[in-house]
């Protein structure tokens, strides 16, 4: 069982974040080269953001529909980044976690990394009455997944690994305001909807509760 060393940010601004990222993957990877071997220093950050539409360094601008004085009136900021993947939006009632930890000394790669955060997030909604999968061809934790109708994402995942050493993470709808999902094709798909616990529910879901639940499925995967 891991035992990460969880970081709660409470609600921060997504540009200081990304830097606190930044700081804590170069002690890892400071810690690695001074010591010639896997770092078991870690960091997992769990943070709700306020608006914010993040493209990855593969994604295509044109997937986020909405610009400038718009952007503006709905209080939302955009900023392009180092992770994988395509457009993704940030939110409060979202839980973002950014787990930064030296895969080598997890003895795994980034597909199983990928695979196991995907694992949590399965396990984590599962507490909750509802079953989550994988869709072919797409990162993240959709319900129904294989159905081509009612296929819906309730996850978004998206990782930068340098050296081993990841950063960036996942984004679990939880209370989530979907109507900023209007202004985006989530993760480059136009066809995709999106959901969350609430949203499934029907009731508003305690933040907190869900982090730690989220915590003890990470620790029993990794």
């Amino acid at each position: 069982m891991a035992e990460f060393n969880y970081i709660d940010l409470g609600l921060k601004d997504y540009k200081d974040c990304w830097d606190y990222q930044e700081e804590r993957l170069a002690a890892v990877v400071s810690d690695k080269k001074e010591k010639g071997k896997p770092s078991k220093i870690n960091s997992f950050i769990l943070v709700e953001h306020p608006h914010v539409y993040t493209l990855g360094k593969s994604g295509d601008e044109k997937n986020l529909l909405a610009h400038g004085d718009f952007l503006k009136k709905i209080e939302a900021t955009y900023y392009k980044i180092n992770r994988g993947g395509d457009i993704t939006y940030h939110g409060p009632g979202q839980i973002v976690g950014y787990p930064i930890i030296d895969l080598e000394n997890y003895k795994i790669g980034v597909r199983e990394y990928i695979e196991k955060m995907e694992d949590a997030i399965i396990a984590t909604i599962a507490e909750y009455g509802l079953e989550g999968g994988r869709k072919d061809g797409a990162t993240g934790v959709w319900l129904q997944a294989d159905h081509k109708v009612r296929a819906r994402k309730i996850c978004a995942i998206g990782v930068r690994v340098s050296r081993f050493v990841t950063m960036h993470g996942f984004a679990l709808n939880v209370n989530t305001d979907m109507r900023y999902y209007n202004y985006i094709n989530p993760c480059g798909f136009a066809s995709s909807a999106v959901t969350s616990i609430q949203q499934e529910l029907g009731r508003e879901i305690p933040m907190n509760e869900v982090k730690e639940i989220l915590m003890k499925k990470f620790n029993m995967i990794y």
